[in-house]
């Protein structure tokens, strides 16, 4: 594995679309208040996220050496205390931007933050590691919505929860990736939490976009599924990574329709998640 290759690896990039998908619905739901101020959110999440991902591989190394040894420092394609350097470095600077550059409130900074910290360092050891991965997309929702002009408000806050109700049923399959483990089937009740939203949040005029955009949105996770439900030789990988790439989907059920141009730009964003994960894989 090349340098580079090391280095996109270990931030997952293939999923930054999501992250930028995400700023963008919170985004928009806090008011919005320019586009300069987006371009700043969107930079300091992606320190943020990569950090992030950086120190999950610098925590999970032993994990790895038994399991994942094609992993960037297993393979020996980076040493361990780079990462570890790296990923605290783009972390820090990512929650500094995100406070200072793009004027998001502290309070869900250093939530975002230390919820990024702690997820790293023990979801390969406590059953309740969904809900903190969730807890991560929760607060950059929120951090993203503060810098807008009207900043959180109660819709922003159900959007972010609905979001997270998303990741758990995500993480819940994601869990049997490396070493085969069943799942709960229960869990994946959360993944249809945006449809229902979608449909209770838009009426009268705005009712037929939503059911529309529900439809898209559900027949992408019962596309995705079926890799990890097959009764021989389910795909775990396939589907979390599907399911990931659908996250434009869901942040674009949140906000619902708000004219051709969002709307191709949440489709895009999903586009490139997918074509993404040709080159660098989701997990």
């Amino acid at each position: 594995m090349s340098k580079l290759r090391a280095f996109l690896v270990l931030g997952r990039v293939s999923n930054l679309p999501t992250v930028w998908s995400n700023c963008l619905a919170a985004w928009l739901l806090g008011g919005d208040g320019g586009w300069s101020m987006l371009v700043w959110i969107c930079a300091a999440a992606t320190l943020v996220y990569s950090g992030g991902m950086y120190l999950n591989d610098a925590f999970d190394v032993e994990f790895d050496r038994a399991y994942r040894r094609e992993r960037p420092i297993p393979s020996g394609a980076i040493s361990s205390g780079a990462v570890w350097a790296i990923g605290g470095m783009m972390l820090a600077a990512g929650a500094l931007l995100m406070a200072i550059a793009a004027d998001a409130e502290w309070p869900f900074v250093l939530l975002l933050t230390l919820t990024v910290v702690v997820y790293d360092a023990v979801h390969k050891h406590v059953p309740f590691a969904p809900l903190l991965m969730a807890a991560c997309r929760f607060f950059l929702y929120l951090g993203a919505a503060s810098a807008g002009r009207d900043g959180v408000d109660g819709t922003c806050v159900w959007a972010a929860a609905v979001m997270g109700a998303y990741i758990v049923g995500l993480s819940s399959v994601a869990r049997g990736e490396s070493v085969p483990t069943p799942f709960s089937r229960a869990a994946l009740v959360l993944l249809a939490a945006p449809l229902v939203l979608a449909v209770i949040r838009n009426d009268d005029e705005y009712r037929t976009s939503a059911l529309i955009l529900s439809f898209a949105a559900g027949g992408w996770v019962l596309l995705s599924l079926r890799h990890a439900l097959v009764r021989v030789q389910p795909d775990i990988g396939r589907t979390v990574g599907a399911l990931l790439a659908g996250i434009p989907l869901v942040d674009l059920l949140a906000v619902g329709w708000q004219g051709p141009e969002l709307t191709a730009a949440f489709a895009g964003l999903f586009v490139l998640a997918l074509l993404g994960q040709r080159f660098v894989p989701a997990t």
